[in-house]
């Protein structure tokens, strides 16, 4: 059972415990693990921040509803390149990012003069 909730102007989505956890499960399930710290704590910063910009552009390619094959396609790169930088083995270099963005914010653009 889903139920919609407004509290303080501010919308929130009720929903029993194992519904949450089977949705999270399935959000995880499809993004790279972030990097565990080492033995003093630390996080090795560039290896999370590859994480953190792999997720990224994940969720917008999903929110879209691409494969790697169509955002890479229509990014102009290769599709090994994308799946690399996805899975947080690679940072893109700027030529890469920004062909990556354009093309996510013309898919958004649509999606949004669409539905109007």
């Amino acid at each position: 059972m889903v139920q919609c909730i407004t509290l303080s102007g501010k919308d929130y989505v009720v929903m029993e415990r194992k519904e949450y956890e089977r949705i999270m499960a399935e959000t995880k399930a499809d993004l790279p693990a972030l990097p565990e710290p080492d033995a003093e704590g630390l996080t090795p910063a560039v290896d999370y921040g590859r994480v953190l910009l792999a997720r990224k552009i994940i969720r917008r390619r999903e929110v879209l509803g691409w494969t790697q094959t169509e955002l890479a396609k229509r990014a102009r790169i290769r599709v090994e390149t994308l799946n690399r930088v996805e899975r947080g083995r690679v940072n893109p270099d700027e030529s890469t990012m920004r062909k990556l963005v354009r093309a996510m914010e013309k898919g958004e653009a649509a999606v949004r003069t669409k539905g109007r």
